[in-house]
């Protein structure tokens, strides 16, 4: 079975108040279905690669939209890495791949007269549909924008991620000033959040309307705050494995994101990145020896408090 636990330094009324919630947490973890050791004999026993379809044929899929409708509608959206494939948008700008096989794919946007921001955008499949791949499209020869800001005190905004979405989505790292800026979109409305661990931000995010000029000031300020940690565990496979990996989402049912560097040899990981306030998801996987990757365990939640 798989369970997460949250460890926090935060003061006494606080901590009471993760205890609860805590506790909480472990009478729904422990209920939980358990998915990750039948999956990982399942899958390892027969040496799967995640290049080829999962088993029981199960099948997933990357959407998005490019926007604004103009530069959307009609545009040839084309998906290369583990399988390659192409689509049209719709009237909407609305795409969608499926029947894709866990792996790592790339797509890109084309239209005879526009140009995209960002010109591409990878997609990990990992037992679970991909959503909000989203690009914003240009006329060429038009103008593209800007959305900048800086991120205070310095120290805290260093290398801090911040993040895009909306009508188009990607990530920057502001630099060592706190400064970050998405360079070459078009118009449209786009929400700029950022984060780093052990940092709580005001506001949490904010919202930039692109028409037709830069938009400036987008301004955080960052405060230090009590680290918390969330301890995820996990039965061990019935297979002969090399290790596990764990993932992470911000949604229920992914798209995850890996959170260890390497293949984890241990029962339990630690994530010292969360973030005050957020709830995480996370799910885990077996890697045999040449690298083969089960499919997901059961979805386990920790709300950091």
């Amino acid at each position: 079975m798989m369970r997460v636990h949250v460890e926090t330094g935060a003061p006494l009324e606080v901590c009471k108040q993760a205890e609860s919630a805590i506790r909480t947490l472990f009478a729904v973890l422990i209920f939980a279905p358990l998915a990750l050791v039948v999956g990982c004999a399942g899958v390892l026993s027969q040496k799967s690669s995640s290049n080829t379809p999962p088993p029981q044929g199960q099948t997933y899929s990357v959407s998005g939209t490019i926007s604004p409708g103009a530069g959307g509608t009609g545009a040839t959206v084309t998906l290369s890495g583990a399988s390659t494939a192409s689509a049209i948008a719709d009237s909407s700008g609305n795409f969608t791949f499926t029947g894709l096989a866990n792996g790592t794919y790339a797509v890109t946007p084309n239209q005879t007269g526009y140009t995209f921001g960002p010109t591409s955008q990878s997609a990990m499949v990992n037992g679970a549909n991909v959503t909000g791949v989203n690009f914003s499209a240009s006329a060429q020869g038009s103008p593209t924008f800007s959305i900048s800001g800086t991120i205070s005190p310095i120290a805290a905004g260093s290398g801090a991620t911040v993040e895009l979405s909306g009508a188009a989505s990607t990530t920057v790292t502001a630099n060592s000033a706190g400064a970050y800026s998405f360079t070459g979109f078009g118009n449209g409305t786009y929400t700029v959040t950022p984060s780093k661990s052990g940092y709580s931000f005001s506001p949490v995010s904010l919202t930039a309307t692109i028409n037709g000029a830069n938009v400036t000031g987008l301004n955080f300020s960052a405060t230090a705050g009590t680290t918390h940690t969330a301890v995820a565990s996990w039965t061990p496979s019935t297979s002969i494995v090399s290790g596990y990996n764990v993932y992470r989402a911000t949604v229920s049912g992914g798209p995850y994101t890996k959170v260890n560097s390497v293949v984890t040899t241990l029962l339990t990981y630690t994530d010292s990145t969360v973030v005050s306030g957020q709830t995480y998801f996370y799910v885990a996987t077996a890697v045999d020896g040449i690298g083969n990757e089960s499919v997901f365990s059961n979805q386990v939640t920790a709300a950091i408090p």
